[in-house]
C-alpha cells in the first residue's frame, strides 16, 4: 500500500514541499515517482532532518539512538530478512550509479534476479551482479567477525570488478586521474605504504566511528589504489566497518552525488573532514531510525 505525498505530510508534521524535495533526494526509502508526483509506501518511515550544524550534536543523536536499537537485539533470522529485504538492491543501484552505471532500480532489480535487460550493455549487467556477490561477501565478514585487512580488502574488490578480470584485487601499476577532482591519486609505487600506514591509522585511531570511517573513506579514496572501482569498494568497506560496530549499513544515493563529491574536496582542498563526516552520520541516523521504526511497529 502507499500513501501520497500530502498524506505523508499530514502523519509526519511536515509540508507537503517538504516531503517531494526528500523523495527527490532519495531519502524516502520505496518512494517511486508517478509521473509529477510520489507515491510513497505506507509503512515509511520519517527522514531524520539532515539540516544539522554541529558534528557532536549528530553524533550524540547516533549513540542514543544506537543505545536503544541495543534494546531489540537480539534480532530474529526474519527481522534482519526484512530489514534487509530492499536494502541490497537499493545499495547495488546507487553505489554503481554513482560511477555511471545507467540500470535503473527496477532494472537493477532485475538482474539480480537473473533476468537480462534489453539495450543495456553487458558491463552494467556484470556490475551489478559482481556489486551483489562483494555485498554478500561483506555480510559474510561481518557474520564471521573478520578483521579489515589488505586481503579482504582485495577479495572485496576482486568481486566488484566482474568486468576487468585481469585487474581484480590487485593494485594498480599505473598513475590515473580522477576528471573533475581537485585531487591526484597516490603514484603506484606508493599504494603499497599508503595502503599499509591507512590500515595501521585505522586500527589505531580512537574517535567516534562515524568520524574514524569518514576519515578512512577519505583517505582509502584519495589513494585510489585500484584501476577502477574504489568507490564501489569504499562503500562496502564504510558499512563492512558499521555492521561489524553493530550499525545497520547506509545507502549513499546517487541523487546525493555532487553533496558527496564536495565532501571529498572539502577534504583535500580545506582538510576539512566535517563534510563527510555529516554526510554519513545523516545516513546512518536514517538507517537507525528506520531500523527502529520496522522493530516498534
Amino acid at each position: 500500500m502507499f500513501m501520497t505525498t500530502k498524506q505523508a505530510a499530514d502523519k509526519w508534521g511536515l509540508s507537503d514541499r517538504r516531503v517531494r524535495v526528500l523523495c527527490g533526494e532519495g531519502r524516502i526509502s520505496g518512494a517511486i515517482r508517478e509521473g509529477r508526483g510520489w507515491i510513497i509506501p505506507a509503512d515509511a518511515v520519517k527522514p531524520a532532518d539532515g539540516r544539522f550544524k554541529s558534528s557532536e550534536s549528530l553524533l550524540n543523536m547516533i549513540d542514543r539512538k544506537k543505545a536503544e536499537l541495543d534494546t531489540c537485539r537480539p534480532l530474529t533470522e526474519g527481522e534482519v530478512a526484512r530489514l534487509m529485504e530492499e536494502f541490497t538492491v537499493e545499495f547495488t543501484y546507487n553505489s554503481n550509479a554513482i560511477e555511471g552505471n545507467t540500470l535503473t532500480l527496477r532494472e537493477t532489480d532485475m538482474v539480480l534476479r537473473g533476468l537480462t535487460v534489453d539495450q543495456k550493455p553487458l558491463r552494467d549487467h556484470m556490475e551489478a551482479v559482481g556489486h551483489k556477490e562483494a555485498f554478500d561477501f561483506v555480510l559474510e565478514m561481518v557474520r564471521n567477525r573478520m578483521q579489515l585487512t589488505e586481503q579482504n580488502i582485495q577479495q572485496i574488490h576482486y568481486l566488484v570488478l566482474a568486468d576487468k578480470r585481469e585487474d581484480r584485487g590487485v593494485y594498480r601499476r599505473v598513475p590515473v586521474r580522477i576528471m573533475g577532482s581537485l585531487h591526484e591519486p597516490a603514484k603506484p609505487y606508493l599504494i603499497q605504504p599508503k595502503m599499509e600506514q591507512l590500515m595501521a591509522n585505522y586500527r589505531d585511531s580512537i574517535e567516534h566511528v562515524v568520524t574514524k570511517l569518514a576519515r578512512f573513506h577519505l583517505e582509502f579514496e584519495s589513494i585510489h589504489p585500484f584501476i577502477d572501482g574504489n568507490g564501489r569498494t569504499g562503500r562496502l568497506l564504510v558499512n563492512l566497518e558499521l555492521m561489524k560496530a553493530g550499525y545497520p549499513p547506509i545507502d549513499i544515493k546517487f541523487t546525493d552525488r555532487a553533496s558527496y563529491y564536495s565532501a571529498f574536496d572539502e577534504y583535500h582542498v580545506k582538510r576539512n573532514l566535517s563534510a563527510m563526516e555529516k554526510l554519513l552520520a545523516r545516513y546512518i541516523i536514517e538507517r537507525l531510525d528506520y531500523y527502529l521504526g520496522m522493530l516498534k511497529e
